[in-house]
């Protein structure tokens, strides 16, 4: 989760000329406030982020403060604060018309609960942008979580929540942190369905990720017509990730991008807030992915086999001892057999898509068979 991930990404978006192409506008952010956290999140966890933040020898383990995954750090409260800023904003401008897409790849920060930190997350931004939507008047929200651990903090904050649907495609937890998100668990008694998990096989490769993506999330979403469509670009699925067990490339990574923007456009008006989230091969996944990314939300997608600019290549040697990848793809075809081809009982992915299908496409009026 080492912060050059994050200045790698924009380096290679300045470098491939993305942040100067015309419609795009890169914005800074201010920390929110305790009162937007406090929509999210318990006081006396904010107190203990604050105090840990001003201290970090007084980090509290029961607020997962001072852990191998969340170490507390000076400034941890303003960083994660600045995190839940440019999403809180972001979001705020698609309701108000302002922007047609955002992208904060900082942020997919799904694992912060509201009275703990987790995984790497200290304050979740994708609970406290899309509470912020629906006090701004959003009627729906929908969240699809791309990342290869399951979205277990965001479905939380959501979990009785009918005007929230969370969508987590991810690793099984009986393999993978957080050992959570089974086609079983599906929200609250207010909101039985708000809730639909898809947890795949260690394994897990270009075109059973894109099959299993393509035959749940965009029928869901559809149905569940939202306001505004929020999705986590956690790409720590990829075949490099030290972390994750599945092996997508960056193109089928830029595949599902197109496809949640062409699914915003078809559902959700076309606003469209995209998010980053883990990652942790920092140089040969994480900016090529959330470069295309960003190219995706500008409406101009790059060619997969854009040269990476060698000014880029040459900052990565000097910085990591290592050059960086020369192209933006990895070769991968990016390519899947829809769900309509029929079920492989033989199959793990296809049984645990089926699985997910029962479970949640009747309480959306949808046919786990055909839809």
């Amino acid at each position: 989760m080492a912060p050059v991930r994050l200045d790698l990404t924009a380096r290679l978006c300045e470098e491939l000329g993305l942040f100067a192409r015309e419609g795009v506008e890169v914005v800074s952010a201010r920390p929110a406030s305790d009162e937007l956290l406090l929509r999210v999140h318990e006081p006396d966890y904010v107190r203990a982020v604050q105090a840990a933040s001003a201290d970090p020898r007084v980090a509290e383990p029961v607020f997962g403060l001072g852990t191998e995954d969340d170490p507390a750090f000076p400034g941890m409260h303003e960083a994660a604060a600045r995190i839940v800023g440019a999403s809180v904003d972001l979001g705020l401008a698609l309701l108000r018309g302002e922007a047609a897409h955002g992208v904060n790849f900082c942020g997919g920060m799904h694992h912060a609960k509201p009275g703990c930190a987790s995984g790497f997350c200290v304050y979740n931004d994708a609970a406290v942008a899309m509470r912020a939507m629906l006090d701004a008047g959003a009627e729906r929200v929908a969240y699809v979580d791309l990342d290869v651990h399951h979205g277990d903090g965001t479905e939380a904050v959501f979990w009785d929540d009918p005007r929230v649907l969370t969508i987590s495609v991810h690793e099984s937890g009986t393999t993978l942190f957080p050992g959570t998100g089974y086609a079983d668990e599906l929200g609250g008694p207010d909101a039985l369905g708000s809730a639909v998990n898809l947890a795949l096989p260690a394994g897990v490769r270009d075109g059973d990720w894109l099959r299993a993506v393509h035959a749940v999330v965009p029928q869901l979403v559809r149905a569940f017509a939202p306001d505004v469509l929020v999705t986590q670009h956690g790409c720590d699925t990829h075949a490099l990730d030290p972390l994750g067990h599945f092996a997508v490339s960056v193109d089928a990574q830029r595949a599902v991008a197109r496809s949640m923007h062409e699914l915003a456009h078809e559902a959700a008006g076309g606003r469209w807030l995209a998010l980053g989230g883990g990652g942790y091969e920092v140089v040969d996944v994480v900016p090529r992915t959330w470069a295309h990314l960003v190219a995706e939300a500008s409406r101009q997608p790059l060619d997969p086999a854009t040269p990476v600019p060698e000014g880029w290549r040459r900052y990565v040697e000097e910085l990591t001892g290592r050059p960086g990848p020369a192209s933006m793809t990895d070769g991968g075809s990016a390519t899947w057999t829809g769900w309509e081809s029929g079920y492989d009982p033989d199959a793990a992915v296809d049984r645990a898509v089926l699985a997910t299908r029962r479970a949640a496409f009747p309480l959306h009026g949808l046919d786990p068979e055909f839809d």
